[in-house]
């Protein structure tokens, strides 16, 4: 009997996307999926415990291989968030663009609703976890508790842009998908605005002066 391979995670999670390609669909037992590729099976539930940890591991990889790739870089280390920003959007597309097939199998069902779907919740952790490194400014409104809406605000619309954009992409026909490159470069500046600006500022204020009025009236 031929000894069954050993493999690692990264080329685990390869063959997986390529299998599913090949496919056109996913094994419904690990042993099914493991026997075809002659791999022993705890060898799978050695990195993962089901098909779907693993989507969710491929979704935080194409991020994990996106900010390796930018590290390297000294112009992007030297860049002002909004710069670094758009850096991450360009080379993460770049990352899902060369796996777009896989992608596309993966979210095709669920794009209406990407918001809820669970396969990327640790590109989530991740990416929101990265917005904050940025130290992205925002307005000091003199007040604590608003501050830190405002900061959980910040989070919360970065994610959903970054789904936006990937919906966006995933419709995308244009060559090139250079109508997601003018996206992104748009929504990106245009969301810097926005939170940098002036009159936000004065709808903000407004928003703290009800608030106080609120708490007064209730005491």
């Amino acid at each position: 009997m031929a000894k069954k391979k050993t493999i690692s995670k990264a080329e685990l999670i390869a063959l997986y996307m390529n299998y599913v390609l090949e496919k056109g669909k996913t094994e419904h037992t690990v042993y099914l999926f493991t026997k075809d590729n002659k791999l022993n099976e705890q060898d799978f539930y050695k990195y993962f415990a089901s098909f779907e940890v693993l989507e969710k591991q491929v979704f935080k990889t194409f991020f994990e291989n996106t900010t390796a790739l930018l590290e390297k870089s000294d112009d992007y280390k030297s860049f002002d968030a909004r710069n670094k920003l758009l850096s991450f959007y360009f080379t993460f597309f770049e990352n899902l663009t060369a796996n777009r097939s896989f992608v596309i199998y993966v979210l095709e069902q669920d794009k209406h609703s990407l918001k809820k779907l669970s396969k990327l919740s640790e590109l989530r952790k991740s990416y929101i976890a990265y917005i904050d490194s940025l130290d992205i400014e925002i307005l000091d409104l003199q007040h604590k508790q608003i501050n830190k809406l405002q900061e959980k605000g910040l989070r919360e619309s970065a994610w959903i842009q970054l789904l936006i954009t990937i919906k966006f992409w995933m419709d995308d026909s244009s060559p090139s998908f250079e109508k997601t490159d003018i996206f992104i470069e748009k929504s990106v500046n245009t969301s810097f605005d926005l939170v940098q600006t002036t009159p936000l500022k004065s709808v903000i204020d407004l928003g703290k002066f009800l608030f106080k009025e609120k708490a007064n009236m209730s005491s």
